[in-house]
């Protein structure tokens, strides 16, 4: 894809929603990080049920070591993988409280090397809590990047690589958004919506879908 039509479809999507955010419910930095950690391998509607009762109850460190591991288990139980994810939260909250005041950092390796964050979690909590121009790519990202060739590439890593490179710096910090939105809602991984898509003429999927296939 040539950058003609790169700039044409971050033109479209800017269009079409000019201040895309997050479907994850939260606010604070930390609520956001939790969030994140919690959405791995599950929707944002499954952890925003879940997050809207426990951080009525507890949205700081302090408040979710104080619940303890079971109780906070109790909150999260309808969220996959949440017997891992609940022991990853109560150690990242413990690390929070002794090294950073209780304040999510705003630094990639210090993020990195809390307990289930790994550089997709980081790059969101950067882009989306801090407003740093990072570019997280998750397999919505992946699918929308490499089926368009917008920004094709074998695994995330070289996606995020090719993205950064070619996404010029005032689309940046809104990429992410659109293009995870675009995925969900249109680029969707079974049937892609090809007949509602407002970028399909730019988009360079040999087989696209329409409504009478």
């Amino acid at each position: 894809m040539n950058k003609k039509k790169r700039i044409e479809i971050l033109k479209r999507l800017c269009e079409n929603n000019p201040k895309p955010t997050t479907e994850l419910v939260y606010s604070s930095p930390f609520e956001l990080l939790i969030s994140v950690l919690l959405s791995a391998q599950a929707t944002d509607i499954s952890v925003n049920k879940a997050t809207k009762k426990l951080y009525l109850i507890a949205n700081t460190p302090e408040q979710i070591l104080n619940l303890g591991l079971e109780e906070l288990k109790s909150y999260i139980k309808t969220i996959g993988l949440y017997n891992s994810k609940a022991e990853n939260i109560m150690k990242t909250c413990k690390i929070l409280i002794d090294k950073y005041q209780s304040q999510v950092p705003e630094d990639r390796i210090a993020l990195e090397s809390l307990p289930g964050v790994g550089r997709k979690t980081a790059n969101v909590v950067l882009n989306t809590a801090f407003g740093w121009p990072t570019i997280a790519v998750d397999t919505h990202i992946f699918r929308v990047c490499n089926r368009t060739r917008f920004a094709p590439g074998k695994t995330v890593e070289l996606v995020e690589e090719k993205l950064l490179k070619v996404v010029p710096n005032e689309y940046k910090l809104d990429c992410h958004h659109w293009f995870i939105l675009h995925g969900r809602y249109i680029c969707i991984a079974r049937k892609p919506r090809c007949g509602s898509c407002f970028i399909e003429d730019l988009c360079e999927y040999k087989e696209k879908v329409y409504p009478s296939e």
